[in-house]
């Protein structure tokens, strides 16, 4: 991990230094354990502060919309991915960027460990494969495997598929991993069934739209839940506003969404909405043979027409 970071900060430093990037976008230390930050270094002395471990679920993408610097960015595999949504929805120029690609082996579930731990935390660190945890004169390990965020434990693009220069070894990706258990499960649930399951789902949900800010692919000038002329949806906690909410940002999403994690790992009370986006992402998957993010000479499948679309939907 310490070489990883030694050498995010020689890249960094050296493309400030000889002015081939306006600023590098990447992580430091947050002032909350597991809670590391956006970082917008400017200057070459500024990358003494950036930093990499299992605590940089925040996906940097967001932060390139629509920005016209030259930009060097940390990214992750889901990070890349995103990276070239932005360039083939024209919100960068692959020229604006020099990408710092770095083999992920997946982020930690700060609520997961929060509950094994049962305390107060002071400090998180990582030793190898090891989560090691620090409160009041009590420590507590565990390995990094069971700690896992849940989209972290399924992934399989953990390299970054486009970049510049890389910040570390590849990894080996993983395989043999059942990425739609969760979602087969609802789909088999009769209808009535599955009603109840999102709206007990969805009853915790707040409409603070941290989901909606966190997600990279959310940048519409507008969002729908603001328009006014016309109101597509309500501003209260009406059960269908709610609903509706959830259900249209997943439909934005579709074919777009690399099931980054950084919807659920915003959300403030913990709402599992990657269920409705790995349902998208799924049907994407066998209808069209999609994933996103993967390459920059292919367009999602929502916005191409071709004569071999399945259509069985027609009736």
């Amino acid at each position: 991990m310490s070489e990883c970071i030694d050498r995010i900060k020689e890249i960094s430093e050296r493309l400030l230094a000889d002015g081939k990037v306006d600023m590098v976008i990447g992580f430091r230390k947050g002032t909350l354990p597991m809670m590391n930050e956006p970082c917008f270094a400017r200057r070459a002395a500024d990358t003494v502060h950036l930093v990499w471990d299992s605590n940089c679920g925040i996906n940097l993408a967001n932060y390139l919309t629509d920005r016209k610097e030259k930009i060097g960015i940390i990214a992750k595999g889901c990070d890349s991915r995103n990276i070239v949504t932005h360039i083939i929805e024209n919100k960068i120029k692959r020229e604006q960027l020099y990408i710092i690609g770095i083999p992920c082996r997946g982020m930690v579930d700060k609520r997961r460990i929060a509950d094994r731990f049962g305390g107060e935390i002071e400090d998180v660190f990582e030793e190898t494969d090891t989560v090691i945890v620090k409160g009041e004169g009590t420590e507590k390990r565990f390995p990094k495997t069971d700690v896992l965020q849940e989209n972290c434990r399924i992934c399989i693009h953990r390299n970054p598929v486009i970049y510049d220069e890389l910040a570390g070894d590849l990894v080996e990706e993983q395989a043999d991993v059942d990425r739609y258990e969760d979602i087969r499960k609802i789909e088999s649930m009769p209808p009535s069934e599955k009603k109840d399951f999102f709206s007990n789902l969805l009853s915790t949900c707040i409409r603070c739209y941290a989901c909606r800010n966190a997600c990279p692919l959310c940048y519409c000038p507008t969002c729908f839940v603001d328009e006014s002329r016309p109101q597509w949806v309500g501003k209260g906690q009406d059960p269908v506003d709610v609903e509706t909410f959830h259900f249209l940002k997943a439909y934005h999403c579709a074919g777009r969404c690399t099931d980054c994690g950084a919807c659920e790992r915003a959300c403030p009370v913990g709402i599992k909405v990657r269920l409705f986006t790995k349902k998208l992402e799924k049907d994407c998957l066998e209808l069209f043979n999609w994933e996103a993010g993967l390459s920059l000479d292919d367009r999602p499948p929502l916005d191409v027409y071709r004569p071999d679309d399945p259509d069985n939907f027609i009736k």
